[in-house]
């Protein structure tokens, strides 16, 4: 059976917790959820058009300021969502920033590593004390088929010091999305109340590619039509991974057209490279030593 918006259950009394919900891909996820009765948080840059976005939306929908790029603001969101919830069901790690120029967060990580994994792995650490008490609760996190370019973590030059490739560094943020969810997967497996969840949108008609060089995006424009689908059927890849019942976890959604670009959200797989558990834990080494965070979970045994 072809997954729909139809196939969203109910969810009321749960609380979800959007990032980058003011515009494209996270409008729409929260849009979606709201209808379906849940209580949405926008957690977004600019609280403005968040309260503009919230506007639009039918239901129970607050608004959090959120910037990603900066570890202060991470904490204050936390802080913020702490005393507003006792809990959280749904975290949905969605915002994003692609193919950026060479530029450095507020606390000087290269944009779209900083943003894209360091921001969301900051937020989830300080949020999952949150979730853990919650049966059925879940941290889905938005990758991309861009994972696949150049896929390696370069560790010899995280943030990109020594030379720059904005596909590269965006490729190498994408594969970190994915190392962390099935990371974390793993160190929650044995709390068996949460699952770590991870989706990707295909190739969708928003804001996101506005940093695409002008030789990539006039052919992408004119093809839009043929190559893209709207923000709505792309939101779908994630609101299956964070509402569907059969949904296990660190499993990955993504349409299940012609090379995943388009199409009905389904079970997908993601680079070999995304599997390495070494790299994984390395991965969160790191990314722990960079943000300052800890996880209230452990890591897991890995059988030899």
């Amino acid at each position: 059976m072809k997954w729909t918006e139809q196939q969203i259950p109910r969810q009321d009394g749960r609380v979800a917790v959007v990032t980058g919900a003011n515009t494209g891909l996270g409008f729409e996820t929260a849009r979606l959820l709201a209808e379906r009765g849940a209580s949405v948080v926008l957690a977004v840059r600019d609280a403005e058009k968040g309260k503009l976005a919230a506007a639009r939306m039918n239901g129970d929908v607050s608004v959090r300021e959120l910037d990603l790029t900066s570890l202060e603001s991470v904490r204050a969101a936390a802080d913020g969502l702490r005393a507003a919830h006792p809990r959280i069901d749904l975290l949905i790690n969605n915002a994003g920033v692609m193919y950026t120029p060479k530029q450095t967060t507020r606390d000087g990580f290269e944009m779209q590593f900083g943003t894209n994994h360091l921001g969301h792995f900051a937020l989830t650490g300080l949020l999952l004390d949150l979730l853990l008490p919650v049966p059925g609760s879940r941290v889905v996190t938005i990758s991309s088929t861009g994972h696949r370019i150049r896929a390696a973590i370069h560790f010899d030059d995280l943030q990109w010091e020594r030379s720059y490739g904005r596909a590269a560094a965006y490729g190498q943020s994408k594969l970190a999305n994915l190392m962390f969810t099935y990371e974390l997967q793993r160190r929650l497996a044995a709390h068996g109340t949460t699952v770590a969840v991870a989706a990707h949108p295909g190739v969708s008609n928003t804001e996101l590619a506005r940093n695409t060089p002008s030789v990539v995006r006039r052919p992408v424009t004119w093809l839009a039509p043929v190559i893209t689908q709207p923000a709505t059927a792309g939101a779908l890849p994630t609101l299956r991974a964070a509402t569907d019942p059969s949904v296990l976890g660190g499993q990955y959604y993504g349409p299940g057209g012609l090379g995943e670009v388009r199409g009905h959200p389904r079970l997908v797989t993601s680079s070999p490279e995304s599997y390495d558990v070494t790299v994984q834990q390395r991965l969160w080494a790191v990314s722990e030593d960079l943000t300052g965070v800890r996880f209230p979970v452990g890591q897991a045994a890995v059988a030899a």
